[in-house]
């Protein structure tokens, strides 16, 4: 197994980013265009979940799409979780770029695919796609309520509260020096956390949390026929908040997690850089 490891190399790496990527965005985008698109045409309206089941299917995409590609490539599954472990944790920077293409690539295809699934519920539900069944794909403000007056710099405040708290939890769960879930379970409990965040921090800018999960999307509902997918529903550029967002949030909730909680711990062997350990290391 290790040597079937080691001749993967990189191509196997980002091979495993792209198709856990795009499970993740299967299930998420896919669960947003059922309640959304699908739930618009059910009688009463609604009749196909809410809030609660998107942040249960993110949740369960997630622990999916890291059951996929931890082997190979520690699954991280979002350029927020890359570069951070780039950071603070020793994954090489000359790595990053190709995973973050990877990820972008894997939720790009995974959107296009809930695209044409979805097609004849969009198309009723929204006939000349605009900002109505926008958010199935990439996230808004207020998630696309006017009603609640989100600036594009408040939601940017909430992506990134949202994904330091994402990166702080996701090292405290994966150090080996911490008390890490066993059983495998790891996975699991990432799921957990990022059902958690959208029930606790959802409002303000859909929890995107992630800019592969964002801008993949978004690129695939530009090139289908929302030609307002840049923007938000005040008309003001938006695509890159929930990219600049996680970035920082990311690096900040990592440098937190490592100043409260990581010197502190006992040290150890050096842990494979970006990477969940096999069960003989743990």
């Amino acid at each position: 197994m290790a040597e079937r490891l080691k001749k993967s190399g990189l191509i196997g790496e980002l091979s495993a980013e792209f198709a856990g990527t795009m499970i993740l965005i299967l299930f998420g985008v896919g669960v947003v265009a059922q309640v959304v698109a699908g739930g618009a045409l059910t009688d009463p309206p609604g009749g196909l979940g809410n809030h609660d089941s998107i942040a249960w299917a993110w949740g369960l995409g997630v622990t999916l799409g890291v059951y996929v590609a931890a082997r190979l490539s520690g699954a991280h599954l979002n350029p927020a979780v890359t570069v951070a472990l780039a950071a603070f944790k020793g994954f090489p920077w000359k790595h990053v770029a190709p995973y973050v293409v990877a990820q972008t690539a894997g939720a790009f295809v995974a959107a296009l695919i809930v695209r044409w699934n979805y097609t004849e519920a969009l198309a009723k539900a929204d006939p000349t796609h605009t900002i109505k069944t926008q958010g199935v794909f990439s996230t808004l403000p207020a998630n696309g309520n006017p009603n609640l007056p989100v600036t594009e710099w408040g939601a940017l405040r909430d992506q990134i509260i949202g994904t330091a708290v994402l990166l702080l939890l996701i090292l405290a769960v994966t150090d080996l020096l911490n008390t890490p879930p066993g059983a495998n379970l790891a996975p699991f409990i990432v799921g957990l956390i990022v059902v958690a965040i959208g029930m606790a921090i959802g409002t303000n800018a859909g929890y995107a949390i992630n800019p592969a999960r964002d801008f993949g999307p978004r690129l695939a509902s530009f090139l289908t026929g929302y030609g307002g997918a840049w923007r938000d529903q005040y008309g003001n550029f938006y695509f890159w908040v929930p990219i600049v967002g996680p970035l920082i949030g990311g690096l900040l909730g990592a440098g937190l997690y490592k100043f409260f909680v990581g010197r502190f711990l006992p040290t150890a062997e050096p842990e494979p850089p970006g990477e969940v350990p096999t069960p003989d290391e743990s």
